[in-house]
């Protein structure tokens, strides 16, 4: 009776032997995902190597500091998706707080190339509202560790590593107290 009533395992009913492996699709929508997060990447390279090439032949044309100033912060908005990017294809996750600088320099952005000066009031309080927000939340991912970091239980995560350190040595500990216990005084 044992026999029959032995536990199946979870895969004997999804996908075992059968020709979709939920692995393998899992693994091929992986690489096709990170494929397309390589394109993004050499799409947005090319777009600031054009607009780099925008703001040298602005300079060398006119001296319209607004429109300058506006293009370097468009290519620092570059830069910082790039980098989310970058982060993303490293841990396959994204970065909030990359996002949140992000957010945070396309608002400065805006107000530099519309004027600070013609921004209604309600506008600036609006404004200054969610750099207020986009600030405490780069302040938060800023003091919290990163849940990857966590979750892979590695040395690269200073945190979770040093307190798991502590909790194996207070095992080791208690193991050979525990020995030295049970050893004969001879």
């Amino acid at each position: 009776m044992n026999n029959k009533m032995q536990k199946r395992t979870k895969s004997r009913f999804l996908f075992c032997d059968r020709w979709l492996d939920r692995h393998a699709i899992v693994r091929s929508m992986e690489a096709f995902q990170d494929l397309l997060v390589i394109i993004l990447c050499l799409a947005l390279f090319a777009v600031m190597l054009i607009q780099l090439w925008g703001i040298f032949v602005a300079i060398t044309q006119s001296l319209d500091y607004k429109y300058i100033t506006a293009k370097i912060l468009f290519i620092l908005i570059l830069v910082e998706l790039f980098r989310l990017l970058m982060v993303y294809l490293q841990e396959h996750s994204i970065a909030v707080g990359v996002a949140v600088e992000v957010a945070i320099v396309s608002v400065l952005r805006e107000v530099v190339v519309h004027g600070a000066l013609e921004i209604s009031a309600i506008q600036t309080g609006a404004i200054c509202g969610l750099l207020f927000i986009l600030g405490a939340l780069l302040i938060v991912c800023a003091k919290t560790p990163h849940m990857d970091c966590m979750s892979a239980n590695t040395k690269m995560c200073p945190i979770f590593y040093q307190g798991r350190r502590e909790q194996e040595t207070d095992f080791e500990f208690q193991y050979s107290r525990g020995c030295d216990k049970n050893q004969p005084l001879g």
